[in-house]
């Protein structure tokens, strides 16, 4: 299904960091039974999209508990389609104790079918400690905290080569404005300013939120991530508008609106930090690192770097975020082991393991930045732990799959559509609330 840029191209070898040796401290109480092996004999079942790094790289954190409390641990990769996938082993009485879920639409589905068990009051009670209140609210159902998301995202963060900034004369902008001047004047210097994936429709969808974030604020983001508000709204128009002027300029984006609608992310990357650079800046979250420096040699810090998303018209700049959430299904075969594993992902101590791994953000507050001994990885975790309550989840993670997740359709499609001829934001605007309406009906 989906815009899984977080874990399919995310193999962050990139920000390999050393284990601070604080990394563990002030964990909290004990909640996996210390030394005592209290589930020695038992197995818990652990499905998700990740595969290569990131699997192998979960899996550390899965062998420290099982070192912690005896347990085994199995995980199950899912694929894209996690949705699908779970609930066609829940029918088939195969289902897994422990699911991490990529979106917040999905995990409201999955709480709403019924699937989910509540969240114990430990692992509750360490959100509440080491969270801000909105990844509380990403997780909670109805008032029920269902989901523990042990992973994050940064997807307010643009990309750039430090040389082709250096050889224009320019520096890292504050503002969108200038953003456009730096890229006009990078152009004049005889590289493109920016490389843009629209071949994968979700890299366009994120442009549109931090864009529609900044411009329009947090509360008429959240009105209309839920659909209270409708897409025909002016501020939609608005924001379609600003990122109309910079997809029909022909000087800021490498090889036009035609090239961008043939460039996949990865290749997006490649663009810019690639043997042979046509633009000097990409737009996506954090991941960007891990595919400049595994698959085209950059040292993260000198030769890749990233500025935050510049404000938009005198607004906040904004920070757009997304994540994984491990939820407990009540069909899994050792859900009480699973809940137990949740407590112990959690904690400081969990999430230091992936932190030494390398390819990993945390937003939990209780891991001390020196977890991260990378310059860049601390900024990037830093920023996203300091925006707090601003921060706000995906846009089009939290709508229905059908309008903000599927290939070819909904969103995708139309801001695709609208890459290729960004001439009539009001019209693109009223396609988007067709499919909105649809979708959210459905």
């Amino acid at each position: 299904m989906m815009r899984r840029r977080t874990t399919l191209i995310m193999s962050c070898t990139a920000l390999t960091l050393a284990l601070g040796t604080t990394a563990c401290g002030g964990s909290g109480p004990d909640t996996t039974g210390g030394g005592a092996k209290t589930l020695s004999g038992q197995t818990v079942t652990v499905a998700g999209v990740w595969s290569g790094t990131e699997q192998k790289n979960f899996q550390k954190v899965l062998d420290a508990f099982s070192a912690k409390t005896g347990a085994k641990t199995q995980f199950v990769s899912t694929g894209d389609n996690v949705s699908t996938v779970i609930g066609s082993k829940i029918e088939g009485g195969n289902a897994p104790d422990v699911v991490m879920v990529p979106q917040v639409g999905v995990l409201q589905q999955f709480a709403k079918q019924g699937w989910l068990t509540p969240l114990s009051a430990t692992t509750e009670k360490s959100v509440d400690a080491g969270y801000a209140p909105v990844w509380k609210k990403y997780g909670s159902v109805g008032g029920t905290l269902y989901g523990l998301y042990f992973k994050a995202a940064h997807k307010s963060t643009v990309w750039y080569s430090p040389e082709a900034f250096s050889q224009a004369g320019v520096k890292p902008p504050t503002s969108y404005d200038d953003m456009l001047k730096v890229g006009h004047t990078i152009s004049d210097s005889g590289l493109a300013a920016f490389s843009v994936g629209g071949q994968d429709g979700w890299t366009l969808t994120d442009w549109f939120e931090n864009i529609y974030l900044s411009q329009a604020g947090p509360e008429k983001y959240d009105a209309l991530a839920a659909h209270k508000l409708k897409w025909t709204d002016p501020s939609v128009v608005q924001a379609l508008t600003t990122l109309g002027k910079l997809f029909k300029d022909k000087e800021l984006i490498a090889g036009g609106q035609k090239e961008a609608l043939n460039t996949d992310f990865p290749s997006s990357v490649e663009k810019v930090f690639g043997p042979k650079p046509d633009a000097a800046m990409v737009y996506e979250g954090d991941f960007v690192a891990g595919v400049a420096h595994d698959q085209f040699g950059r040292t993260i810090g000198k030769d890749a770097n990233f500025f935050p998303f510049p404000a938009v018209d005198g607004g906040k700049a904004p920070v757009v975020s997304g994540g994984d959430a491990a939820v407990v299904l009540k069909a899994g075969k050792n859900a009480k082991a699973g809940m137990k594993l949740l407590e112990y992902l959690a904690t400081p101590e969990a999430s230091a393991v992936w932190a030494k791994a390398g390819g990993y953000l945390s937003p939990n507050k209780n891991l001390p930045l020196d977890s991260y001994s990378d310059d860049v990885t601390r900024a990037t975790a830093e920023s996203l732990v300091e925006a707090g309550d601003s921060v706000r989840f995906d846009m089009s993670d939290q709508a229905p799959a059908a309008f903000g997740g599927t290939k070819g359709a909904g969103e995708w499609k139309l801001l695709q559509d609208f890459l290729r001829n960004p001439s009539d934001p009001k019209g693109t605007a009223a396609e988007l609330e067709t499919a909105a309406a649809k979708a959210y009906k459905d």
